[in-house]
């Protein structure tokens, strides 16, 4: 499986017209999963207010971009500033479960929002994996702090199964965002002539993280790949010349520009296996994680950060590979006449009477971009492998025709698992 993370503070700026190269929409081989996590996302009260009304202007842009190519948001989270958006391949869904969103808030001793940590996690395939968003402290004598907040989230942050009740429970853990750790000791003129000649690996000592892994038990749990690109703060807007600006310090006399440093990183960690298996055998599901790609996009200029890209290839076995649910439509879909459905639970799922079926244009958004629904049998829950048939009424036919899919959406799974092929109404 191909999974491409994009991490971003985007300074508040509205969204570019193109973000083909920031999604790597071109290349071979396709992706199967975006995790994109923004930071600083305009959260002014009247932008945000809407934003809560309906979606933001950035997942609207994701959205109108990869719906056309097959992917649909499986769920998102937002938390002032910070937003994190998960789309996958439609072929996809109906393997991804037991999804949760939780956030945790570190900004003014744990009250603001503007700084912390936003989750996804979900079973895909049968494997636990979580994604975490985060902003952490700013300013350089910060580090300590980073460090501790960053801890706090993995350990406070608990979701609702029991078996992965905290982040480091899952099998596998992608931690990204803007971490705000700075180039210490070095001076502003070593650390750009370091970078304008090509020389990176002269300022990887002295990169705040790096620093912390040698002290820090937790942190050298994760991995990162090498640092071969620029470091992606701060720059002048709209350019890909570093700060030029004098410092906001009202105390300098002599105007202080930035020193540049690796603020945007993208960071993973696979469960340790504690204890060992009795018979020391291989584990039965294993799932494997390759870096593929870690780099920045300089291209964009609309923050005063630049983008940073991972891709990653996830080698895993199957848990379990057929859809716990299998639905059709019945003959001839016509908005002349009545329509029928039917669906066969494979194995049983905690159904409810509140899950329901959309029936969605090829190249849907989201779960919740159905052109029309219908409730499941009301007065009883299906028993496994009943062939369970399900009427529409006309008037619920759209009357514009073309290519369509149906969905069954799990109210307590919080995810579609069943698709139809596509047919034609």
């Amino acid at each position: 499986v191909r999974l491409q993370i994009v991490t971003w503070n985007v300074a508040t700026a509205e969204p570019p017209e193109d973000i083909t190269s920031l999604l790597q929409l071109d290349v071979q081989p396709p992706t199967d999963l975006y995790v994109i996590g923004l930071q600083e996302v305009n959260a002014a009260p009247v932008r945000f207010l809407s934003d809560m009304l309906q979606e933001d202007s950035w997942s609207h842009a994701f959205m109108d971009t990869l719906a056309p190519r097959g992917f649909v948001k499986v769920t998102s989270i937002r938390m002032q500033g910070l937003l994190l958006l998960i789309f996958a391949k439609q072929i996809h869904l109906p393997y991804i479960q037991k999804i949760q969103a939780t956030y945790t808030r570190t900004g003014i001793f744990g009250y603001w929002g503007n700084k912390g940590g936003v989750s996804v996690r979900f079973s895909f395939y049968g494997h636990m994996v979580c994604f975490l968003n985060c902003h952490l402290a700013a300013h350089m004598n910060y580090a300590l702090q980073r460090v501790d907040e960053l801890e706090h989230i993995l350990e406070v942050q608990d979701f609702d199964l029991t078996d992965t009740p905290r982040i480091r429970d899952h099998k596998v853990v992608f931690c990204f965002g803007d971490l705000n750790f700075r180039i210490t000791d070095h001076g502003l003129h070593f650390i750009r002539s370091s970078i304008n000649s090509g020389r990176l690996n002269l300022l990887w000592s002295k990169d705040q993280l790096t620093m912390m892994k040698i002290k820090e038990p937790f942190l050298q749990e994760f991995e990162e790949g090498h640092l071969n690109f620029k470091p992606t703060y701060k720059f002048d807007r709209n350019s890909e010349n570093y700060d030029t600006s004098p410092s906001k310090s009202w105390f300098l006399l002599h105007g202080k520009k930035r020193k540049p440093a690796w603020t945007d990183r993208i960071l993973w960690r696979i469960k340790p296996k504690t204890p060992p298996p009795a018979e020391d055998g291989p584990d039965e599901y294993p799932l494997l994680v390759t870096q593929d790609k870690y780099t920045s996009d300089m291209s964009y200029g609309v923050s005063d950060h630049k983008p940073v890209l991972g891709s990653f290839s996830l080698e895993l076995r199957k848990c379990f590979d057929t859809p716990m649910l299998y639905i059709s439509p019945v003959g001839v879909w016509s908005a002349d006449e009545g329509a029928c459905l039917t669906y066969t639970v494979q194995e049983d799922f905690m159904s409810s009477t509140w899950d329901w079926v959309g029936l969605y244009k090829v190249g849907f958004k989201s779960a919740s971009d159905y052109e029309t629904f219908v409730w499941v049998r009301e007065n009883e829950l299906p028993e496994v492998n009943e062939v369970i048939q399900i009427s529409i009424d006309r008037d619920e036919i759209p009357l514009l025709g073309g290519e369509y899919v149906l969905g069954y959406y799990s109210t307590n799974l919080q995810s579609i698992i069943g698709l139809s092929t596509n047919f034609q109404v």
